[in-house]
């Protein structure tokens, strides 16, 4: 067994992974993140989203679970384009060392038949959607392999994985309605500056060693200014929540659930300390309960 293997067999990060899955497919589980459900959840929700700003009633399960589906095969292919880009990056920062492909756990071309094996999986569930949810999704092809890339060239790459996490948000509408309308373009930008939040917040975990190697970041940009920005995007995001829903003929009470989000986002904003990676890790987290709390009055505003 590879040293790495037992390495990742004994990690905490692991968790309940080393309990349920035979040892040879721990590296493969932990180099799509399979532990770490917050990028699903993440890539999800902008999905669910979208269907249920779509339907007249109650979103379609079958719709919901083909997205959820979706969403794990897909996060979990970007996973592994970014770890091929960045394994030599990954091999000199703490957090990141002990990621397969640059610890030797997984060989380069063992990765690649993986991600091709995401691919397909990711094909066939588009199969069961509409020629104009399938289209859209290909394009979205071209944003999983060159957002990576973009730490390298510019201090906006939480921009370029806006562009990217949201485009469900597109795909939820078009799996209903077949075409693609303002609602459905409002609520992808919302989603934009959602991200452009969550992930600076995520990235101020690792702005030292992004420094010591090269690698950009709007934490790395926006610095002790971060709050003040990062409160600006939650703004945006919001208010463009807000249109989305008038756009949409959303009930009031979704505008209740927006207040709440909002409020709930403010209190996390009071309690962010950007100079401790823990506390930004669990500030990142927590967005999975602000695009809850927007789902359910997405929902709350259409059925009534």
């Amino acid at each position: 067994m590879h040293p790495a293997f037992e390495k990742i067999r004994n990690s905490k990060a692991v968790g309940w992974l080393q309990w349920l899955l035979p040892g040879w497919i721990w590296p493969y589980a932990q180099l799509i993140r399979l532990d770490r459900q917050i990028g699903v959840w993440l890539l999800l929700i902008p999905c669910w989203w979208g269907v249920a700003l779509a339907v007249k009633d109650w979103p379609d399960p079958w719709l919901m679970f083909l997205f959820a589906f979706g969403a794990e095969v897909m996060r979990g292919a970007g996973c592994i384009v970014n770890d091929i880009y960045d394994r030599k990056l990954d091999a000199q920062v703490e957090r990141t060392r002990d990621r397969p492909l640059a610890s030797g756990a997984i060989k380069l071309w063992q990765a690649i038949v993986f991600l091709g094996v995401l691919l397909l999986l990711g094909l066939g569930m588009l199969l069961f959607l509409n020629l104009a949810t399938i289209s859209l999704a290909i394009y979205s092809l071209a944003l999983v392999f060159t957002y990576p890339l973009m730490k390298r060239v510019t201090y906006w790459p939480q921009l370029f994985l806006g562009f990217t996490f949201n485009w469900g948000a597109m795909l939820g509408w078009t799996a209903v309605k077949g075409t693609l309308d303002q609602p459905a373009i409002l609520l992808y930008i919302a989603g934009i500056f959602w991200t452009l939040a969550y992930d600076t917040i995520y990235a101020h975990q690792d702005k030292r060693d992004d420094e010591t190697v090269g690698i950009k970041s709007t934490a790395r940009l926006l610095g002790d200014n971060s709050l003040v920005w990062v409160t600006g995007f939650y703004a945006v995001t919001i208010f463009l929540l807000a249109v989305a829903g008038w756009a949409a003929g959303l009930d009031r009470l979704y505008y209740a659930a927006l207040i709440a989000a909002a409020g709930y986002t403010f209190y996390e904003l009071s309690q962010w300390r950007i100079d401790d990676p823990a506390n930004c890790l669990a500030r990142f987290k927590n967005n999975r309960n602000f695009g809850l709390i927007v789902l359910a009055g997405i929902v709350l505003g259409r059925i009534l």
